[in-house]
């Protein structure tokens, strides 16, 4: 059997490494340049690979085809596998079945990362043979080439789900949905729910699917098909017979057999978004039989995720907070609904087709000043000039840094939430958060 990895990244390349060790004969194909360290890893292991080029006679021969979950459907060496009726998926799809425990699968708009670092967290406390991959951290593939017996917690994009046939995880979660990457779904709306609602499409009824109970789309959805999986619901609105709500200050999660409470106060993560992941990660740590006081325990100590509402340093009485995560608005939404003082807002990036006029009653209540941190942002001035007292616009951020601290008094919170993507000024929102971090500590 021939397999074909398009892609030379920790995804592609763990794929490889898995294809060789299962007597598969691998290509790995990058239309741009493979870094070093995997380059290192593919020559140690005489795997054969190219960068900078797609050959056709090398690729079209192929068994199947492995697709980094960045490259398009519509890229034209896709087009040409899909014409020459070649299979095309993901890694998740290539290593699931090698992965004898069946796994912990996250998606979501926002807070899936969150989700799944937290999750992750809790079963790991609880003494459970658990693994942490998927859209985050090393590749799946090659994990489960090193260990098939664990159960893996997988964050999963839209894009992987997109590469699925077979995949079934036991325990599936969708955090959330809202407008995201629609330029790779034909602008619809629709194509991009059904994309996410594919985690659960071989779930049995053994299996579980956890999701939020306020969120109009999954509940419309879920209206509209069936899911054979076993549904748990939660919610900070609604009390619910079986699944996880919130009332009188406490978390509680209700299963057939037992209840969990938890007083609010005792959750180290903040805002009312991160409630929601506390209870996604609450009700797998139920299923999974996690101790009660383990999970109460991990609830409390967890540390959050890098880049999201991560406080980077308190100066001059001025709290700096970096959410480079945010890169669409519903995200920032969550970042600007949980700011408790008057907010220094840096914000920009390439735009996705927003809509910033969802955010306006934030804007209004909480944000005192706009640093527009992009090469083009007419529609965030256009927006919320009219609206602060201050905007102004920066290309680095450096000057973005420099110019919150002056808009800044004590008593202010200076937050990086971009609602947009990084590409214009940094190479991903890692390195735009990074980055951030390093301006305010030279302050």
């Amino acid at each position: 059997m021939r397999v074909v990895i398009l892609g030379g990244g920790e995804s592609g390349v763990g794929t490889a490494l898995l294809a060789i060790e299962k007597g598969y004969d691998a290509f790995v194909s990058d239309y741009g340049i493979i870094q070093e360290k995997y380059k290192e890893v593919l020559i140690h292991h005489h795997i054969d690979w190219e960068e900078q080029q797609h050959t056709e006679a090398k690729i079209l021969n192929a068994d199947v085809v492995v697709k980094s979950p960045g490259i398009p459907d519509k890229a034209p060496i896709v087009k040409k596998i899909v014409a020459e009726g070649i299979k095309v998926i993901s890694e998740i799809e290539f290593a699931y079945p090698f992965n004898d425990a069946l796994s912990v699968a996250i998606t979501g708009s926002n807070g899936k990362t969150t989700t799944t670092m937290l999750t992750y967290h809790v079963l790991h406390r609880g003494g459970l043979n658990v693994g942490l991959g998927g859209n985050i951290g090393q590749s799946y593939a090659e994990q489960v080439k090193v260990d098939p017996a664990k159960c893996y917690v997988l964050e999963l994009s839209s894009f992987q789900l997109d590469g699925i046939e077979t995949y079934r995880p036991h325990i599936a979660v969708i955090t959330n949905i809202s407008p995201d990457h629609l330029d790779r779904y034909d602008y619809k709306y629709e194509n991009y729910i059904a994309s996410k609602f594919r985690i659960t499409m071989n779930q049995t009824e053994e299996d579980y699917l956890i999701y939020d109970y306020d969120d109009v789309e999954i509940q419309k959805w879920l209206s509209e098909h069936e899911v054979k999986a076993h549904k748990l619901p939660f919610s900070i609105k609604h009390k619910l017979e079986e699944g996880a709500y919130v009332e009188d200050d406490k978390i509680i999660v209700n299963m057939s057999d037992e209840k969990f409470v938890l007083p609010i106060k005792e959750v180290a993560l903040e805002g009312m978004h991160n409630l929601k992941n506390v209870m996604a990660a609450t009700t797998i740590a139920q299923l999974k039989r996690i101790r009660k006081n383990v999970i109460r325990e991990s609830l409390s100590d967890f540390q959050g995720v890098e880049h999201r509402l991560e406080k980077v340093l308190k100066l001059e009485n001025v709290q700096y907070i970096n959410d480079s995560k945010a890169t669409n608005v519903n995200a920032t939404f969550f970042a600007l609904e949980s700011m408790k003082t008057p907010t220094v807002w840096i914000v920009g990036g390439v735009d996705k087709g927003n809509d910033y006029d969802e955010l306006m009653p934030l804007v209004r209540e909480k944000v005192k000043a706009i640093v527009c941190l992009g090469i083009d942002n007419q529609k965030i001035k256009a927006a919320y000039e009219k609206v602060v007292d201050d905007l102004v616009e920066v290309q680095s951020m450096h000057d973005a840094v420099v110019q919150a601290k002056a808009l800044a008094e004590g008593g202010d919170t200076v937050l990086l939430s971009p609602a947009c993507a990084s590409f214009d000024l940094f190479t991903s929102y890692e390195d735009r958060g990074r980055q951030f971090k390093e301006e305010v500590m030279k302050l």
